[in-house]
């Protein structure tokens, strides 16, 4: 879709890339047989592969983009479900108290709902406890970085930065 000035417009009205529908190639055909050295020809197949690469890096993102976005909207629904069935235990745990109430007087029922609600947060809340302290730093990941800087320097380039300083 082109804008009044005749530009393209690259991205829809929602931000997501329009998709590639051709891969916009320089005209080899165009040249003449003076023009046709070698150089020439391996200037025009490196420029065509560059903008061969840059357009499935377009078309990849493209099709990601989409697909998170669809995903984030589907992931809505399942919050709003989730939100629906929170609200909801407040009158399972108001049905149970009332229960109790047959068995025990009433503030005692409602006082035992109330300390099994409590219970119930601090186990949670000690499991939860356990797995984020079990959670530990991609050791593999920073040795197999730190190899690699090392090959690299040995090579003679520039270690690739990591971590904060990495732009």
């Amino acid at each position: 879709m082109s804008n009044t000035d005749g530009t393209y417009e690259r991205y829809t009205g929602d931000g997501v890339p329009r998709t590639v529908t051709s891969i916009p190639l320089t005209d080899v055909d165009a040249r003449t047989p003076a023009d046709a050295s070698i150089g020439a020809l391996v200037k025009d197949a490196t420029t065509q592969m560059s903008t061969l690469v840059r357009a499935e890096v377009e078309l990849a993102k493209a099709e990601v983009t989409g697909e998170v976005k669809r995903g984030l909207q589907g992931s809505v629904f399942f919050i709003l479900a989730f939100t629906v069935l929170l609200f909801s235990s407040f009158f399972f745990f108001f049905f149970l108290a009332e229960l109790l109430d047959v068995w025990v007087a009433r503030w005692l029922a409602f006082l035992i709902v109330f300390l099994i609600m409590v219970v119930a947060t601090a186990i949670l809340a000690f499991i939860g406890y356990r797995r984020v302290k079990k959670i530990r730093a991609p050791e593999k990941t920073i040795e197999s970085l730190k190899t690699t800087g090392s090959v690299l320097s040995a090579a003679g380039h520039e270690p690739v930065p990591t971590g904060r300083h990495a732009k």
